[in-house]
């Protein structure tokens, strides 16, 4: 195996080929940390050196030595530092265990070779930490690649690894896989445990998973990642049969609800909206049914809620944390605009936290009646094609905790929703411009339907293919 063909596989190809004994795991490992040692200093999306060697795997699980990556947030394995994209955080602090997830990472045959980037704790949808700085966008170094999951998302796109960990607290999975042209799933609230840590985060709002290069990959991931831990809050209908078998399944007749511009006043890119009506068109020509609609529900007070919840949900992290550390929290190890929100979240009360359930929970009541009408909704993922490194300084001066979530959302106007209401959500990498930047397009169904998005997702990936488009950071083009 060389480094083309390495870069050409996707997590069960890898699995397969190791399986069958075409290559080996060490020769695979071996080709891996070449691939990403090509590409890393031109995106810069490793927290910190590869390990020495791989993290402990199972040999015997489904994805047996496929090379893998944690994202240097939540998820977490017993000694292994984790920094959460801050200053604030020692680069040696672990937690002495692994998370859940950690678990059934290493249980699925997954090699844990690095940490990835990600923005200072994890609020921003792009990764230019100062820790770290910026990670770059392969299909354009001078372009973001998103975040949160900024640095899994470049690496991956850029055929360093097939897949990576991610997690999608507002659409930090979704938006970075639309701006790097990879497939993000944020499954639904409850498919995957943040156990033993916490019994939700963000009030129900994240989500861990990983991005992929290809349906298949999220659909078997899903399977290996999905189901409670003991004593947790609460926990929702398993699914019928293995995510894989529904990626080739028929879909049936399905009524999608078609959202070009969404429900915010947020400007959204003429690319956005053209992808959008294309993709609206091939979905006409495989017998769905088609419509433009949007949910209908309290923009402000939902935007509101927002700035109350981020905020609190990260004073409780950041300040415990600080705490542990014995750290005060200043300017000089949070990011200006993280402070910010900090500070915000320390004066909110336990009556506004409430008032702020009350808004999401009419929202969530709003937007189900409208899905009783539509088996799926389609947006644009994010509103622009990946934007210039800068546009969303998150050390910027003079921006309260209103103005940065505002700001935030204005790049990701349509994805924070579906965290609130639970649904799953997929981004699709279906379109590219004529700059030669991906486009992002989300797909939303039912609560607990995953199902029907692996299978009109994997229709779309015959109809609309995307895997033969590389960008110009890439493993492949690199020399051994």
């Amino acid at each position: 195996m060389n480094i083309q063909e390495y870069a050409s596989q996707d997590a069960i190809g890898l699995a397969t080929m190791i399986r069958k004994n075409d290559v080996s795991i060490a020769e695979v490992h071996k080709i891996a940390r070449q691939a990403i040692e090509a590409v890393n200093p031109q995106i810069n999306a490793l927290a910190a050196p590869l390990f020495d060697t791989p993290l402990d795997f199972n040999i015997k699980g489904p994805f047996a030595g496929v090379p893998f990556a944690i994202k240097d947030l939540f998820c977490h394995a017993a000694d292994v530092p984790m920094q959460f994209g801050s200053r604030m955080v020692p680069p040696d602090f672990s937690f002495p265990y692994d998370t859940s997830l950690m678990k059934r990472w290493r249980e699925a045959g997954l090699a844990t070779l690095a940490r990835t980037t990600v923005p200072d704790f994890g609020w921003n949808v792009n990764t230019e930490p100062l820790v770290n700085g910026p990670t770059r966008n392969p299909w354009n170094t001078d372009r973001i690649a998103g975040g949160s999951s900024g640095g899994s998302c470049a690496l991956v796109a850029a055929g360093g690894l097939p897949i990576a960990h991610g997690n999608d607290g507002g659409g930090s999975i979704r938006c970075p896989a639309a701006w790097c042209g990879l497939v993000g799933l944020k499954p639904t609230r409850g498919r995957v445990s943040f156990a033993p840590d916490m019994a939700e985060a963000l009030f129900g709002s994240a989500i861990e998973f990983a991005v992929t290069r290809t349906v298949r990959d999220a659909a078997a991931l899903l399977d290996v990642a999905e189901g409670p831990e003991i004593g947790e809050k609460y926990e929702i209908a398993r699914p019928t049969r293995p995510y894989l078998k529904e990626v080739g399944a028929n879909p049936g007749k399905l009524r999608i609800a078609v959202s070009p511009t969404g429900w915010s006043s947020a400007d959204v890119d003429p690319d956005c909206v053209s992808a959008v009506e294309k993709t609206a068109a091939v979905l006409i020509d495989m017998g769905h049914y088609v419509e433009e609609a949007s949910p209908k529900f309290d923009v402000e007070a939902f935007n509101a809620a927002g700035v109350t919840q981020w905020s609190v949900a990260l004073a409780d992290i950041i300040c415990g944390l600080a705490e542990e550390l014995g750290k005060e929290l200043t300017k000089d190890n949070l990011e200006a605009t993280l402070l910010a929100c900090v500070e915000h979240g320390k004066r909110v009360s336990g009556l506004n936290v409430l008032a702020s359930e009350h808004a999401m929970n009419a929202t969530c009541r709003a937007v189900g009646s409208f899905f009783k009408d539509y088996d799926v909704l389609l947006t644009p993922t994010v509103a622009c094609p990946a934007p210039t490194l800068g546009s969303l300084n998150a050390n910027e001066a003079g921006l309260d905790a209103a103005a940065w979530t505002r700001k935030v959302f204005s790049f990701a106007p349509f994805t924070f929703l579906f965290n609130v209401t639970g649904q799953p959500a997929i981004s699709l990498p279906l379109c590219i411009n004529a700059n030669g930047l991906p486009i992002g397009l989300q797909f939303v169904a039912h609560f607990g339907d995953e199902a029907t998005l692996f299978r009109l997702a994997a229709q779309l990936e015959i109809a609309m293919p995307w895997v033969h488009r590389k960008p110009r950071i890439h493993a492949a083009q690199q020399k051994e």
